[in-house]
């Protein structure tokens, strides 16, 4: 599991265009001119998972499995009731933070074969001294980890938002959490030197230095 809480960074950069790394020399795609013109939340899928923009009502399916000690071993916090995780989406439904600063992008992750929820997956995206960057989080809930959920979950997101030319990617892992970390490297992450509240910022390579390099 790990943690995104959305936050106030500064305003969006303007448009730009860049290379989507892994995809060669082309295409070439925009840059989102400002965060506001991404493109919404739209619905995701792979062989074994289907990716659904994450509403209100889900939180009846997800407040059950999110009642578990055990998810917040490494992010701290607690279970919440269904009136207060209901309220959560609610927040998070318009889908930007509230100077417009920020995306808020968020997914229900469900199962293909048997249609039961098994997490949810998040991306902020907001500038970061002129980059657009997008900060990545996951929770898969305890009967559903150690399958690669999380790590296929992840990877439709982070394609989802190198089409759109968001070529930044981190994320905030604390720095016990082996099954995280292991889910970042298969993204492409390393840890950087960079502590926030006690978890290290793993970075694509696009803002940062990682580790050793």
């Amino acid at each position: 599991m790990v943690k995104a809480s959305p936050t106030t960074p500064p305003t969006a950069t303007r448009g730009v265009l860049r290379k989507v790394p892994g995809l060669g020399d082309s295409p070439i795609v925009p840059l989102v001119n400002e965060i506001g013109q991404m493109r919404r939340v739209e619905p995701l899928g792979s062989a074994r998972l289907q990716l659904e923009p994450l509403r209100p009502e889900h939180a009846d399916e997800l407040a059950p499995l999110l009642d578990d000690p055990r998810l917040y071993q490494f992010t701290g916090g607690g279970p919440v009731s269904l009136a207060q995780l209901r309220l959560r989406f609610e927040r998070l439904a318009p889908g930007f933070s509230t100077d417009g600063s920020e995306r808020w992008l968020n997914w229900l992750v469900r199962r293909r074969d048997t249609g039961q929820p098994v997490g949810t997956v998040q991306a902020t995206v907001s500038d970061h001294n002129g980059e657009i960057t997008a900060a990545l989080a996951w929770v898969i809930v305890v009967p559903h980890q150690g399958q690669g959920y999380a790590r296929e979950a992840a990877r439709l997101i982070e394609v989802w938002l190198q089409q759109q030319g968001v070529a930044a990617m981190v994320a905030h892992i604390h720095p016990h959490h082996q099954a995280s970390m292991a889910v970042a490297r298969a993204l492409g992450l390393a840890p950087t030197d960079t502590v926030v509240e006690g978890e290290v910022r793993w970075s694509n390579g696009e803002r940062g230095s990682p580790r050793g390099g």
